[in-house]
């Protein structure tokens, strides 16, 4: 009988590569032990056929975003348990189509982009990668949120026009706004640059109130039909 070894070591024999450049073949998908993915370089291994993908590249692991259907109540910033908590595989919205084969690195090191009201619903952004980190925080102003905004109160002939005319918040004039009404209670908002509690303040400078709200967009990127409480993958072809 062979001796049980961490997968790690193996991999290294097999390579012929050091044990760190194993661990990263192993976390980045590469390594299957009788045709299952094992993404644990501490996993014990004996007799079992260990295949490595032959194209595995460690300096190719690319990194991934994930895009969350934030339920009302959570904060989705860096640290937060609770969003934390909807970023793991059993969370992983079943009829994602980005084609991105799920692995267990994919849920470190993320950054949460692009704030949204705690209370509100939608699409907030978490990501590995620096480009798309830079871009939205560079281009901020620049990037265009659109929203479904349930509100309330009297509703007055003027109550829309005024709202398409870019109303001034901290200082700051959207440079474009779109306000349409999608029914008798609910707006669509379209605003480049929006800041948490903007919209809330529109809205009162109409004498509206905001009962809910829901992010649906972020410059290119839709949500799409993830449910709440689900994420996908950002898909290659996807730009903010």
């Amino acid at each position: 009988m062979t001796e049980p070894v961490r997968l790690a070591k193996r991999v290294a024999e097999l390579r012929a590569c050091s044990r760190r450049e194993a661990e990263q073949l192993i976390t980045g998908g590469w390594v299957r032990v009788e045709g299952v993915v094992v993404e644990e370089p501490q996993a014990r291994v004996a007799a079992e056929r260990i295949d490595i993908d032959p194209a595995a590249n460690i300096l190719q692991a690319e990194p991934v975003t994930l895009l969350l259907h934030k339920p009302p109540g959570h904060h989705a910033i860096e640290g937060d348990p609770a969003a934390a908590q909807l970023l793991d595989a059993a969370h992983h919205w079943a009829e994602d189509a980005s084609g991105i084969a799920r692995l267990k690195r994919h849920f470190t090191q993320l950054t949460p982009c692009v704030p949204l009201e705690t209370d509100a619903s939608g699409l907030v952004v978490f990501t590995q990668d620096w480009h798309v980190s830079r871009k939205l925080g560079e281009d901020a102003a620049l990037i265009e949120h659109e929203l479904i905004v349930e509100v309330s109160g009297e509703v007055l002939p003027n109550t829309l026009k005024k709202l398409n005319q870019a109303i001034r918040y901290n200082g700051h004039t959207p440079p474009t706004i779109k306000v349409s009404w999608q029914n008798e209670t609910r707006l669509r908002v379209a605003l480049k640059g929006a800041q948490v509690g903007q919209v809330a303040h529109l809205c009162e400078a109409v004498s509206l109130q905001v009962v809910s709200m829901k992010r649906i967009r972020l410059g290119g990127v839709s949500l799409g039909k993830v449910p709440q409480g689900q994420w996908r993958y950002l898909r290659p072809d996807e730009r903010f």
